[in-house]
């Protein structure tokens, strides 16, 4: 009897490429494989028992591979694009890849003779806190946008299979032009990693003056400017892959900013009004909870008096109730007032549940 089991190769098995191999993993006719070029990673692959098995073989990995999934880091993208399209590919076979930028990898799949396999380029538009594949889970995607971006050389036969396997992902998929994919999230991440990164350096300089800049930057600095904390050489790649777009980019926030500087100079309090007036209607109209490509908070805050065993009353009753805490946070506590406490969570759902059972002990509750 025929062998019909679908083979998905995933290059590069960290948080992106392990939680989608174990969206696929174990479901009826499919394979997963993991390459890696390192043979510490593959132990850890193999640990967390993410993939069918694994290999430290590109040639292996891609043989006879009905899906390619490049999960590389951005910068290595289109060294592993020109080295299968010297390989011997299953005729068919559809390579895609989950870079945050994808001008510069469509451009490379279309200079490429492919005559036998299709580039699709993608972008799961979901992340973590956390890195490797330790981290990885089927549930990364879920409720997340899916952008896919075709290449010239792609069919829309190749398009369709491969938006029915991402059914797998429980993601919504989105069809975007490569360019326009590549301004949309450098407005909306890349600019404010940017910003992020450029605001904690100003302050730090600041800082370097007067201790107190870090003292009192404790709270909702820490949390507006969370970001800037990202890996800096997954986002040096990013960023100079995604350059050009990047410098309008700036140059329209340079405006921005400018605008600020001239209200203030003016004097202008109803300009000052009206801009954040603009920019508090438009924000409201921003789909809550919903993952994109700033990962969101899941946070609930509490006032607790400055008793001895708050913080094990609160968790034992969660854990009663079957809820998961990520972290756990004094904000401030002080004998004559009341205490903050933050509770943080990996996902919506376990935030929702954490609710009824802290208003059951009395807890004042706070998104």
């Amino acid at each position: 009897m025929m062998n019909t089991s679908t083979k998905i190769a995933i290059f590069g098995v960290g948080l992106i490429g392990g939680s989608l191999a174990l969206c696929f993993k174990g479901k009826p006719n499919l394979t997963v494989v993991g390459y890696s070029h390192r043979s510490d990673v593959l132990e850890r692959i193999k640990a967390r028992d993410v993939v069918d098995y694994a290999t430290l073989s590109i040639e292996e990995a891609a043989q006879d591979a009905d899906f390619i999934f490049l999960c590389v880091p951005v910068g290595a993208l289109e060294y592993y694009l020109k080295k299968l399209s010297s390989l011997k590919l299953k005729p068919g076979c559809i390579i895609s890849d989950v870079g945050s930028t994808k001008s510069s990898i469509a451009a490379c799949a279309n200079t490429l003779t492919m005559t036998e396999a299709h580039f699709i380029g993608g972008h799961p538009m979901a992340g973590s806190e956390r890195s490797g594949v330790e981290a990885a889970t089927s549930l990364l995607f879920e409720n997340a946008y899916y952008v896919l971006t075709p290449s010239k050389n792609a069919t829309e036969e190749a398009y369709a299979k491969l938006e029915g396997l991402l059914q797998h992902t429980r993601s919504h998929i989105i069809r975007v032009q490569p360019q326009l994919h590549d301004e949309i999230v450098g407005a909306i991440s890349h600019l404010p990693h940017i910003i992020a990164v450029a605001l904690v350096n100003q302050v730090r300089g600041y800082h370097q003056k007067n201790d107190l800049y870090r003292l009192l930057a404790a709270g909702g600095f820490r949390d507006i400017t969370r970001i800037a904390s990202s890996d800096p050489v997954v986002w040096r790649d990013i960023l100079l892959n995604n350059r050009e777009v990047l410098l309008d980019l700036l140059a329209d926030w340079t405006e921005e900013v400018q605008q600020f500087r001239d209200l203030l100079n003016r004097q202008d309090g109803d300009g000052i009004e009206a801009a954040f007036k603009r920019a508090g209607e438009f924000r409201s109209e921003l789909p809550e909870r919903r993952k994109g490509a700033i990962q969101p908070l899941f946070d609930l805050y509490i006032d607790v008096p400055d008793h001895p065993g708050i913080i094990g009353q609160i968790t034992t009753e969660l854990g009663a109730h079957q809820v998961n805490l990520s972290n756990i946070q004094i904000i401030e506590s002080r004998e004559d007032v009341p205490g903050l406490m933050r509770l943080s969570f990996r996902n919506e759902q376990e935030m929702e549940r954490a609710k009824a059972p802290l208003q059951a002990l009395g807890y004042m509750v706070y998104v």
